[in-house]
C-alpha cells in the first residue's frame, strides 16, 4: 500500500503518547490536559472495538486507517483479525510501532497474494508492516505480541466505493463469532438431472453440539460464487433488488419486497429474488448436509454456495462454492399429423413445454388450421428446417403454405400463460374440402345499449358469403361471475356442452357482399335488471362449430 510514513508515525506517536498520559497521574496545566484529552478522544474513535464485528465503508482510493492497542499482560498476547470483503477486491495491512515489535505472527490462510514481513525486518521512520493481503476472499490473520503494541490497520478500495466487515478479537479460549468450517470445506455435487441438482457438504463442527443455534443456507444463482455472505447481498442489492438483514438467512420475520417470493414448506425457507440479471434463490434447510435442488432450467449452468450460520449473531462462514450444469432437455415427443384429422392438444403453462406435430406434405399447397380452445398459444411452423410461420394466435387461424412434396413440416406449440392451454390443430391438402367453417373479419358480439329494454335485448354479429347455420345461447350468470365466464370459457366447445333451456334460436344467413354481411337478433322474455351471457355458435358444412366470444349485457331495471 501507498503511505506517508511520516504522518503514519506522527499518529501512532502522539496516540501512544496520549495513552501512556492518560494513565499516569502526574499534575498538568489545564491546557497540557484539554489537548491530550482531545487528542485521546479523537483516536479512539477510530479503536477498532475487540470482540465486535465493525463494519468499515471505504471510499475510492482513499485510505482508511483503524488502531488497536494490545496492553502488556501476559506473556504472549495473542490476536486475532477477519476482513471480509462485501464486494470487489481490496487491499489491507496490518502495521505495528517499531517500538513494540517483538511479536510473533502467521496468516490464518494460504494464498498467493498475502505477504508477511519478518520480525527482523526494519521499516524506516520505526513502524514495521507485519502483514499484507490483496483480494476479495475472507482473511484471517492471527498474530501474539510479548509487548504493549500499538497496531494500525489501512483498508484501500482502488475500484469503487466498498464496505467491509472487519472482527477482531484478543479472547481465543470462549470459541469464535463465525461458525467453524470442516477440515474439507467443499461442496460436492453427487447428482444432476433436467431440472435438479444434488449437493452434500461436510458438517460444521458446531453443528454436531450445538444444532438449535447452526444452520445451514444454500445460495443458487447462474451468475458466479460468493466468498461470503455480505458479497452475496451486496451483488443481490446491486441488481436492484432490497433485501431484508443477512438475506433473512436467520428466518427473522422480515417483510419480504415485491420482487422476492418466499415459500416454507417440509422446514425450509426458500427466497426467490427476481431480478432483470435472472432470479437468486436462497434456501434455508436446518442442519441437513444432503440438499436436491428442484425447479432449474434445462441446459444451464448455476453455482451454489453453502453458508452456515450462527442464529443468535447472523455470523456466517463460507464452504468453497461450486458450480454444475444441468442436462439438456430431452428431444419432445413428435405426434404425426394426418390429412384433414383434426387432434387436441393441452399444453402445460407451468413447465413452459413444446409440444411437437410434424406433418410430411403429400401436395404442393397445404393448410394449418388452429383452433385456440382456451388460454394463450405460440405457434411456430418450420419447413425442411426453416421458420415459415410464428404467430400468438387467437380464435381461428389458417396458414396456407407452399413448397414441394414431401417436405417435412414442424409445428411447435407452447402456452404463452402460466395457465393451462388448448387447441385443436388440423392439416389438409389446399384444394381439400375445410373441416372448420368460413369465419368472419371479428368474431364479437356487439350489443346495441339504446336498444334495451326491461325485457330484452339486441345484439348483432358478422357472417360470411357461404350460406352458414348460426345458434344463439343465453346464460343468466352474476354480475361477479362474469370475468370467470370469459375467462374460462371453451372457445372450442359446441352446443352440445349447454342445457336445452339455454337455446334461443337458430337461423341461416349469408351475403355475398361482405360490406352487409351483418345480422341482428332480439331476444325477448327476459328479466329486468339481469345479467345474461349471450353466446352464438357457426355451423359449416362438416358440422364443426366455431364459437363467437360471448357478451354480457344487462336489461334495463326501469322502463
Amino acid at each position: 500500500l501507498k503511505m506517508s510514513w511520516f504522518w503514519f508515525y506522527l499518529p501512532l506517536h502522539l496516540l501512544m503518547t496520549a495513552c501512556l498520559c492518560h494513565s499516569i497521574k502526574a499534575p498538568t496545566t489545564s491546557s497540557q490536559q484539554s489537548f491530550k484529552t482531545d487528542l485521546f478522544n479523537f483516536y479512539h474513535s477510530l479503536m477498532l472495538a475487540d470482540g465486535k464485528e465493525t463494519t468499515i465503508h471505504l471510499l475510492k482510493d482513499i485510505p482508511k486507517r483503524y488502531y488497536f492497542v494490545l496492553e502488556e499482560g501476559r506473556p504472549l498476547a495473542p490476536f486475532t483479525i477477519t476482513v471480509t470483503p462485501c464486494d470487489v477486491p481490496i487491499e489491507w495491512s496490518i502495521l505495528v510501532h517499531k517500538a513494540s515489535a517483538s511479536f510473533l505472527g502467521k496468516a490464518a490462510q494460504g494464498d498467493h497474494d498475502t505477504q508477511e514481513v519478518s520480525k527482523s525486518q526494519k521499516a524506516p521512520n520505526m513502524v514495521s508492516t507485519i502483514f499484507n493481503y490483496k483480494g476479495n476472499s475472507v482473511e484471517t490473520y492471527m498474530g501474539m505480541s510479548s509487548h504493549s503494541a500499538l497496531y494500525m490497520l489501512e483498508f484501500l478500495s482502488t475500484e469503487r466505493d466498498t464496505h467491509i466487515t472487519v472482527y477482531l478479537t484478543t479472547d481465543t479460549t470462549s470459541g469464535h463469532l463465525y461458525p467453524e468450517l470442516p477440515m474439507d470445506p467443499r461442496i460436492d455435487v453427487i447428482g444432476i438431472g433436467h431440472t435438479t441438482v444434488t449437493l452434500t457438504w461436510k458438517h460444521s463442527p458446531p453443528v454436531l453440539q450445538h444444532r438449535e443455534n447452526i444452520q445451514y443456507c444454500l445460495l443458487v444463482n447462474e451468475k458466479h460464487n460468493y466468498k461470503s455472505l455480505c458479497a452475496a447481498e451486496t451483488a443481490i442489492r446491486s441488481s436492484g433488488i432490497k433485501l431484508p438483514p443477512t438475506l433473512a438467512l436467520s428466518l427473522s420475520p422480515y417483510l419480504l419486497e415485491p420482487q422476492q417470493v418466499m415459500i416454507l414448506s417440509n422446514s425450509e425457507l426458500s427466497i426467490i429474488n427476481k431480478a432483470s440479471s435472472g432470479e437468486v434463490r436462497q434456501i434455508c434447510m436446518g442442519t441437513k448436509n444432503t440438499y436436491t435442488v428442484p425447479n432449474l432450467s434445462p441446459s444451464t449452468q448455476y453455482y451454489f454456495d453453502v453458508f452456515v450460520v450462527n442464529l443468535l449473531t447472523n455470523a456466517s462462514a463460507a464452504y468453497t462454492g461450486t458450480f454444475a450444469r444441468t442436462l439438456d432437455e430431452p428431444e419432445p415427443k413428435v405426434v404425426e399429423l394426418k390429412d384433414g384429422k383434426v387432434i387436441q392438444v393441452a399444453l402445460d403453462g407451468k413447465k413452459q413445454k413444446f409440444y411437437s406435430l410434424q406433418y410430411q406434405a403429400r401436395h404442393k399447397k397445404i393448410q394449418f388450421t388452429f383452433q385456440l380452445c382456451h388460454g394463450q398459444v405460440r405457434v411456430h411452423i418450420t419447413k425442411n428446417g426453416r421458420t415459415v410461420a410464428l404467430e400468438n394466435i387467437s380464435g381461428l387461424r389458417c396458414f396456407s403454405l407452399k413448397g414441394k412434396m414431401l417436405d417435412t413440416y414442424l409445428v411447435q406449440l407452447r402456452s404463452t400463460e402460466e395457465t393451462n392451454s388448448s387447441v385443436k390443430v388440423q392439416v389438409s391438402p389446399h384444394f381439400h374440402k375445410p373441416l372448420f367453417p368460413l369465419i368472419p373479419e371479428s368474431l364479437k358480439i356487439k350489443s346495441f345499449s339504446k336498444l334495451r329494454t326491461c325485457n330484452s335485448v339486441t345484439i348483432a354479429w358478422l357472417g360470411t358469403q357461404e350460406e352458414s347455420k348460426y345458434c344463439v345461447y343465453k346464460k343468466r350468470i352474476e354480475e361477479d361471475q362474469v370475468w370467470m365466464e370469459l375467462r374460462s370459457a371453451d372457445m372450442c366447445s359446441g352446443p352440445e356442452s349447454r342445457h336445452k333451456s339455454e337455446k334461443v334460436l337458430c337461423k341461416y344467413f349469408y351475403d355475398i357482399n361482405l360490406q352487409r354481411a351483418v345480422t341482428t337478433e332480439t331476444i325477448k322474455g327476459l328479466d329486468a335488471g339481469t345479467l345474461y351471457l349471450f353466446d352464438v355458435y357457426l355451423f359449416g358444412p362438416s358440422g364443426i362449430p366455431v364459437r363467437y366470444h360471448s357478451k354480457a349485457v344487462k336489461t334495463r331495471k326501469k322502463c
